[in-house]
């Protein structure tokens, strides 16, 4: 992975000496971007140089140049880090307080009659609170990105980057809420213990299979939604594309044959809505080879999987499950299976190969065997990203005040989702929208919202 680097270097002055620094940088590996002069004082001039590196050449770069005489690095900066100072959220007020009247407006003592009216009436606090259009992103740290059990701390660059999506492309005021526990039973208790301030939970970045427990818990227990959208964004944006990818090439869901490598909390969920979606035959892949029934040592979730995919009882290897497969669906670990092992799938195969950063299998390469490659990164066209769902999956959710995302919504999401890209703009590499494109949110919100009304389930009709 490349790091974006900003060195400050006090050197010489003479264009002899910034040549010389600019070859190490080059034959350490970085790429220079830019430079500028922080201050010139009579024989010496400090520079700050931009610099594009591999994260593993990073340590070499650096000895480099301090090994050039008369160069001293003040300090190195990362452009990340640097865009994290202090954290990347905020609190501000919707009304401004600029005189007494304002303060006893917002404050003392008019505050007082709004707490009477909500202690009369606690539905009152869906109105007159941020209750009505706050989510809490709840983690704790036991399994971030592809980072592993990193813990709490290590976390809440990710909730509050969380936050901000659910802002920027849902209107969602959300804070980030990272659990210093990762015993299920004290996640559930201080999740409830902390619901009276939100109008939803979304449960991130929490392991298997406590997520399992923590999600089903809470949703019973509470009369807000609860989401654990490691497992059900995804699976919503998985099914979007795959809605896309089995028109483009003619075929049909109920005809599909998927081979699915992962079936983790993501992997399982879209295993789930892929079925739901009226895939008959999917064979789920876990360390141990093939999930089918009668198999030994299998989870729960997995037995439930076991007992509901894989109707001919494959027990072969992956390889030879891809053997007339129509789609490869990964959400495992890089290379996990070679270009050569798409070979003998069917005509126009689809390959998802959802690891990140690294995949499955090289795109560049399955691209001579398969008609449609989907991937976890930007850095490939048909990125599956779970931000097209959750902002506008919860704010379908707010609006009509429902007390679960049921797994109608999350389907009506799903086509939704897909039909944001019109017949027209439908090709390979145009199968799932792009994250910032405003229809998303705005469509996924209506079809919770329709459901929600057609089923009796919303306790508030939206506007419009």
């Amino acid at each position: 992975m490349k790091s974006s680097l900003i060195l400050r270097l006090t050197m010489p002055k003479g264009p002899r000496i910034f040549n010389c620094v600019k070859t190490t940088l080059a034959d350490a590996g970085a790429e220079l971007e830019s430079t500028s002069v922080v201050t010139s004082q009579g024989k010496t001039i400090t520079r700050d140089l931009t610099v594009k590196i591999d994260d593993d050449k990073r340590a070499g770069m650096e000895e480099a140049v301090n090994a050039l005489d008369g160069i001293n690095i003040r300090h190195v900066s990362d452009a990340v880090e640097l865009a994290h100072l202090g954290g990347k959220l905020q609190v501000s007020g919707k009304r401004p307080i600029t005189n007494l009247a304002d303060l006893a407006i917002s404050y003392t003592p008019g505050v007082a009659k709004v707490c009477k009216a909500i202690a009369a009436d606690p539905e009152k606090a869906h109105n007159l609170t941020i209750k009505r259009n706050t989510v809490a992103v709840v983690s704790d740290g036991s399994r971030v990105l592809a980072l592993g059990n990193i813990g709490p701390y290590a976390a809440m660059p990710v909730m509050e980057g969380k936050a901000q999506l659910f802002r920027q492309f849902g209107g969602v005021d959300a804070f980030p809420i990272c659990l210093d526990t990762q015993d299920p039973e004290e996640i559930i208790r201080t999740v409830k213990l902390i619901a009276p301030a939100f109008g939803g939970i979304n449960l991130e970045d929490i392991a298997s299979p406590e997520c399992y427990e923590i999600e089903r818990r809470l949703q019973a227990e509470l009369d807000i939604p609860v989401l654990h959208d490691d497992q059900h964004g995804t699976a919503i944006a998985v099914l979007a594309a795959t809605i896309n990818a089995v028109k483009l090439v003619r075929k049909h869901m109920s005809k599909l044959k998927i081979v699915a490598s992962g079936v983790g909390a993501a992997g399982l969920a879209c295993s789930k809505m892929l079925l739901a979606a009226g895939v008959k035959n999917l064979i789920g892949f876990n360390k141990g080879g093939a999930v089918y029934a009668g198999r030994e040592g299998l989870s729960s979730e997995e037995q439930w999987l076991a007992a509901n995919s894989n109707p001919h009882g494959f027990k072969g290897t992956m390889q030879e499950a891809l053997v007339d497969a129509d789609m490869f669906l990964g959400l495992s670990v890089p290379g996990v299976i070679k270009a050569e092992d798409l070979k003998p799938m069917r005509r126009d195969p689809i390959v998802f190969a959802l690891a990140n950063p690294v995949p499955e299998v090289d795109p560049e390469a399955a691209a001579k065997y398969a008609r449609v490659i989907a991937t976890g990164g930007s850095n490939f066209p048909n990125q599956i990203n779970n931000a097209l769902v959750f902002p506008g999956l919860f704010r379908g959710a707010l609006d009509c005040r429902v007390r679960q995302i049921t797994e109608e919504m999350k389907l009506a999401a799903a086509r939704a989702l897909a039909d944001v890209i019109k017949p027209a703009d439908r090709d390979d590499d145009h199968i799932i929208p792009n994250v910032f494109d405003t229809k998303v949110a705005a469509a996924v919100a209506g079809a919770v919202v329709k459901v929600a009304i057609d089923r009796g389930l919303a306790r508030r009709i939206p506007k419009g």
